[in-house]
This record gives C-alpha cells, structure tokens and sequence, in this order.
C-alpha cells in the first residue's frame, strides 16, 4: 500500500487478537508500531519479538493518554496515525436491557466509548503538528445492529460510530489533514472471543461447539471474519491510498449485517429461551 513505510503509528490492546494482527500487517508494509495494553508481561514479550515499542496504558485513564502521546512524540517525533482498538466484550450471557448491570455498563463504555474519546482527543494536536494523519476507531456490526441481548456493548459501538463521524467532519471543517474512519468487523475468533464463548456455552447448558457453529450460520459467507481480515481493512485506511476517504465505516463481517433479519432474530430468541 502507498505511503505506509515510516510512519509512526499508536495501536493500543495491541498485545493480542486484533491490535496484535493490526500490528503485523502495518509493521510489514514498513510502518513504525507503537502497541499500547493494561497486560504488561504479553506487551513487553510481542514487543521485543517484532521489534516494536510497548507501553502500558488503560485507556479509560485521561493522565495516560497525555503522557502516551508525549512519549510517541519524544521517541519518533511524530504521530502519523492512531488505532483506537482497546476494548471489551462484557458478559455473552444474554443481558438484556432489563438485566443489564449499571456497573457493566459504566465498564464498557469507560474502554470502549471513553477510551476511543480520549484518544481522539489525544491523538489531534499531535497529528496535527505532524501535518495530517489516519485515526482508524474500532466499532463492531454491533454498532450497527440492535444487540437487545448484549445491551451495554451494542450501545459503547455505537456511540464509537457517531463520535467517528463527529471527528470526522472536525477536523475536515478545520482543515487539519486528519481523516477519521471506523471499521466494523463481524464474528472474529479471538482467545477472548473465544473465553466469552465458553462462559455463553456453559451459561445455556450447551456444547461450545453449538456456539462456534450458531456463530457460523449467521454469516452469509460462512465462516469467521479472521484478524487478518480485519488487519487488511485497517492498513488501507491508514495508508494514502485512502487519502480522499474520511467519516466512513468499513464493515469486514462476510456480509453478516446485510443477511436475513428474520433468521438472526430467530437465532437470537432460541438462544434466550435457552438461558431461561
């Protein structure tokens, strides 16, 4: 891709899954990657395998932010773009509007609503003294669909969604050479992906493998949206070949969010009934 090599790029949670694909695939086009995560220990260790800086942020903290950009600049004097990736999934039991923990909720959107905030209000000056750059936020087809059985994360999606947008037309307005697209991938097999599964399998007395292929059946494509797909979406907004492209959402889902409604609200209501 074009205009890739050399630039500095702020990927946080990129420890594993997603942010640690993200990192590859940026880091092979020749870009300069900086991983941010709350684990340290797996931080330091994919760090000094690929040759990339680690530094240990939570994302929800407002200090952190100020001091991680500070350090990026200070390093590699310059910030060409900013992957807001940090988040979480929250409990995959079914919680429904009226289940829903007020202290979940206020979890999920402290990482993954405050968290992509924060970083886009981080991320603009120092993109801005570099002349221009990519934010790339990390929503979900949740953000798109009505998730009444995952209330708290469908919400924090799509909020990141609407505050893409609202940067978007920003810096747009002020003329600062700063594009900001969100991407929204589908059903991607992660190990937390993966544990949340467990917990929603043994949640409704059934086999993870039911899950695994429930999950499956609800892609018109078929299968999982790999890391690596969603890898490959991010690389182009991050490169110049996107250069005319901003306040847009990539959905890499295998068609997901456009299949049949009527069978995924089936789906979903079979699963509830099993949890009781």
């Amino acid at each position: 891709m074009r205009g890739l090599a050399g630039k500095v790029v702020l990927i946080t949670g990129g420890a594993s899954g997603l942010g640690r694909a993200m990192a590859v695939r940026l880091s092979a086009e020749g870009a300069q990657v900086v991983i941010t995560d709350i684990d340290v220990e797996a931080g330091h260790r994919v760090a000094s395998a690929q040759g990339w800086r680690f530094l240990e942020q939570d994302v929800g903290n407002e200090q952190q932010w100020v001091s991680t950009i500070a350090t990026v600049e200070k390093e590699f004097g310059r910030l060409d773009a900013l992957i807001n990736n940090a988040g979480v999934l929250g409990r995959m039991d079914f919680v429904s509007p009226e289940d829903t923990p007020y202290t979940q909720w206020k979890q999920l959107f402290t990482i993954n609503a405050d968290g992509v905030f924060l970083g886009c209000r981080a991320a603009i000056p120092a993109l801005r003294r570099t002349g221009g750059g990519s934010i790339v936020n990390i929503s979900s087809v949740a953000g798109l669909l009505a998730t009444p059985y995952a209330t708290a994360y469908g919400a924090t999606k799509a909020t990141v969604r609407q505050l893409t947008r609202s940067v978007a037309q920003y810096c747009a307005q002020e003329k600062l050479r700063i594009r900001c697209n969100s991407v929204h991938p589908g059903n991607v097999r992660t190990p937390l992906w993966d544990r949340q599964a467990m917990e929603a399998a043994a949640k409704r007395d059934v086999a993870f493998a039911r899950i695994i292929e429930e999950n499956q059946e609800s892609v018109p494509l078929g299968d999982f949206t790999t890391s690596e797909d969603v890898a490959a979406g991010v690389a182009f907004l991050v490169s110049d070949d996107s250069r005319h492209i901003t306040g847009a959402k990539l959905v890499i889902d295998g068609g997901l969010v456009h299949c049949d409604t009527f069978h995924l609200t089936q789906l979903r209501r079979r699963q509830a009934a099993e949890c009781g």
